[in-house]
């Protein structure tokens, strides 16, 4: 299943006129990650493969983490009893679609991301001990590269052709007791994952203009 947006005549004039020689992606891939893409709020029952998946993640794993940290970590959510439990946990709006979806996937910082530093950040043999050192520092490190970690994640479901259905509707504390009771994880967002189904899209919100953003200084 394709998933569509109705851009409208003059944005895609706009678009072709002014940019259409600024990006180094084909206008197809531009549209496949941004402009048609949509968070779903319904599937199919086409199952998501854990082949698909590495695919998705061995994608997003090369974008970039400060001091290459790279502190997210994913809860594939296939058995019926994990699926209850963490449904349990999130608000009533998201109850029904994430009880449903193909594959549900649990994106949470790893707040002892520094161990794995000597592999990883190599050519630093101290960052490690600089992170032991200091918990805030480690914990405002792992949620920020964590987040970022998982807007990557969800553009790679998109360039694997299935749709994303991010959420941060939940009851953080009690998620985090059912899926991570070591403490040192903490919940990024839910994704649901999947191919969009009947009356998957809301209605497109806007966006704010390049002049409402961006300053020259």
């Amino acid at each position: 299943m394709s998933i569509s947006l109705q851009n409208t005549s003059a944005d895609i004039t706009d678009f072709e006129t002014d940019f259409a020689d600024q990006l180094a992606l084909s206008r197809e891939a531009q549209d496949l990650l941004f402009r048609e893409a949509r968070t779903a709020n319904t599937f199919t029952d086409e199952p998501v493969s854990d082949q698909q998946v590495k695919a998705i993640y061995d994608l997003a794993k090369w974008a970039p983490t400060s001091m290459n940290n790279q502190p997210l970590r994913i809860v594939l959510v296939r058995s019926p009893a994990a699926r209850d439990k963490l449904v349990r946990t999130l608000g009533d709006g998201n109850k029904a679609k994430t009880a449903a979806a193909p594959l549900v996937a649990i994106l949470a910082a790893d707040h002892a991301f520094h161990e794995k530093l000597p592999r990883t950040f190599p050519h630093f043999p101290g960052a490690r001990d600089l992170f032991a050192a200091n918990d805030a520092m480690r914990a405002q490190s792992a949620d920020l590269n964590a987040a970022l970690q998982a807007a990557y994640f969800i553009l790679a479901v998109r360039a694997a052709g299935l749709a994303a259905g991010p959420m941060t509707g939940y009851d953080a504390a009690a998620l985090n007791d059912a899926f991570f009771g070591d403490g040192e994880h903490k919940v990024v967002a839910v994704v649901n994952i999947g191919k969009p189904g009947e009356g998957a899209w809301m209605d497109r919100l806007p966006r704010l203009d390049y002049d409402e953003v961006v300053t020259t200084v």
